[in-house]
This record gives structure tokens, C-alpha cells and sequence, in this order.
């Protein structure tokens, strides 16, 4: 099996670095041409230049902050103005940890902004150039906390659900004009992102860094964290012509972690 996206256009959320990095990568391998978007231009400079160009692509990035929902929201209305994009990656920086006894009514309305409007956001400025084309493919990256909500998570595991009712929703109207929407609920992979949570949890606990991601490896049945380049190759496909009968779903990658059917 082939996957050939050669003349189509993606937008990447959090290109710079991690899974969405390995994503932006792999759409770009299998020949889109692919826009990285983050708030830290130096690191996205730096990814920019491992995108591979085989089929002659012009990558590019944008600088946004998700977490600053007016600009973010004007600063991708333009963006779109005179362009439009065949792939959507919608990925986003988590909010922070914690749980509900720590967690305030405001930190609830942040988070929302930051995983639900900025989703929404680009997602219905992409829409119109799909709906004229007649196709498209929107990818939200999600995770595995919302079918078994992770401690200390109570933020992502409350707003990233929203997110994937939203989703399924549109799914179901957007299907006749050959756009799909598909949900990836991520599990344990070796990122900044989860080091950066597993450093704040073996604090709490008193115990090292190597020592808590040893505990969470070992609740893994496949015995290892992912490697995104796995989570690219999924991507991949959802985001080809070969998936065209696949919409709605939301599809755990996750080596085996999730108990639940």
C-alpha cells in the first residue's frame, strides 16, 4: 500500500516539536505540502528544515499562540483569507495538570479556549476551500483520557470529551461532501510533552524521572512508550484517499493501554 498525498496541502497545530513534528514529517514524505504552526518561531525555523521536499513542496510555518485565543483567532482568519488547506491537523499544547480540588471555574474557561475554540476556529475557516473542492480531511489529535480519564488530567480529560462530541457531529455533515473527521486518541509516546508531565508527577511522588516513566512503560501490554514516527504513519493514512470510508471514528493508538472496548 502506497500512500501518495502529492498535491495536497496540510496544516500541522504544534509542528515544532513532538507528535505533531513526526506528523508534519510524514505528510510531508508522502508528498503534501505542509505548514507548521506553534508560538516559538526558532523551533519551528529549526523543524521547517527536516521536512523533507522530495516532490518540490514549499513548506512553510506560522507563528500563533493557542493560548491567546483573540490573537490566535485573527491571526489565523487572515491566514486563511487567500489560502486553503486539504488536511487538518488539529493539535494543540495540553493545559496544565492537576486535579478538580485544585482546579477554579476560570482554569475550565482557559482550557476550553485553548482545546475547544481553537479547534472549532480553524477547523470552520478550513472548511470553506473543502467544501469547494469537495473533499477534505480534518485529524484532531486527542487522548486516550476520554474513554478512561487519567489522574491529575482533570482539564484535558473534561474538555478534549467536548471536543470529540463536536467533532462527531460534524462528521455526520460533512460526510456527503467527501470530508471526513476523525479523532486520534493519543496513549503513552516518548515526547517533551509527556517528559515534561512525568517530571511534575515523580516530584509528587518523591521518586526520579526515570524511575516514574519505567512505572508507566510497564503499564504498556506492548512494554514500551510509542514512537511518534508510529503516530505519523497513522496519520498518514487517515489523511490519503485510502480512508475515504473512514469518518467519525475515534481510533486509540495506544499499544494496547486502554481496558475499555
Amino acid at each position: 500500500m502506497e500512500i501518495s498525498l502529492k498535491g495536497r496541502k496540510a496544516l500541522v497545530g504544534g509542528g515544532s516539536r513532538g507528535l505533531g513534528k513526526a506528523i508534519a514529517i510524514q505528510l510531508a514524505s508522502s508528498g503534501a505540502e505542509v505548514t507548521i504552526m506553534a508560538r516559538n518561531e526558532e523551533k519551528l525555523k529549526a523543524a521547517l528544515s527536516e521536512l523533507p521536499a522530495n516532490f518540490g513542496q514549499q513548506h512553510n510555518y506560522l507563528v500563533v499562540d493557542f493560548a491567546l485565543i483573540g490573537q490566535f483567532e485573527n491571526t489565523l482568519t487572515q491566514w486563511f483569507q487567500n489560502r486553503q488547506v486539504d488536511i487538518l491537523i488539529n493539535n494543540t499544547n495540553g493545559p496544565s495538570a492537576g486535579g478538580v480540588l485544585v482546579k477554579t471555574a476560570e482554569d475550565y474557561q482557559q482550557s476550553f479556549d485553548l482545546l475547544f475554540k481553537t479547534v472549532c476556529h480553524t477547523t470552520m475557516l478550513a472548511l470553506k476551500g473543502m467544501q469547494e473542492k469537495k473533499f477534505g480531511r480534518i485529524i484532531n489529535l486527542s487522548s486516550i483520557s476520554v474513554k478512561e480519564p487519567l489522574q491529575n488530567l482533570v482539564l484535558s480529560n473534561t474538555v478534549r470529551s467536548a471536543v470529540l462530541a463536536w467533532a462527531k457531529t460534524l462528521a455526520r455533515e460533512t460526510a456527503p461532501m467527501g470530508i471526513t473527521v476523525n479523532n486520534i486518541l493519543t496513549g503513552y509516546f516518548d515526547t517533551e510533552r509527556l517528559d515534561e508531565i512525568n517530571r511534575a508527577q515523580s516530584e509528587k511522588l518523591g521518586i526520579s524521572l526515570d524511575a516514574y516513566k519505567h512505572k508507566m512503560t510497564m503499564e504498556v501490554p506492548a512494554g514500551r512508550l510509542g514512537d511518534p514516527k508510529e503516530f505519523g504513519w497513522l496519520v498518514a493514512f487517515l489523511a490519503s484517499d485510502l480512508s475515504s470510508y473512514i469518518t467519525g471514528t475515534n481510533i486509540p493508538i495506544d499499544g494496547g493501554l486502554l481496558r475499555s472496548i
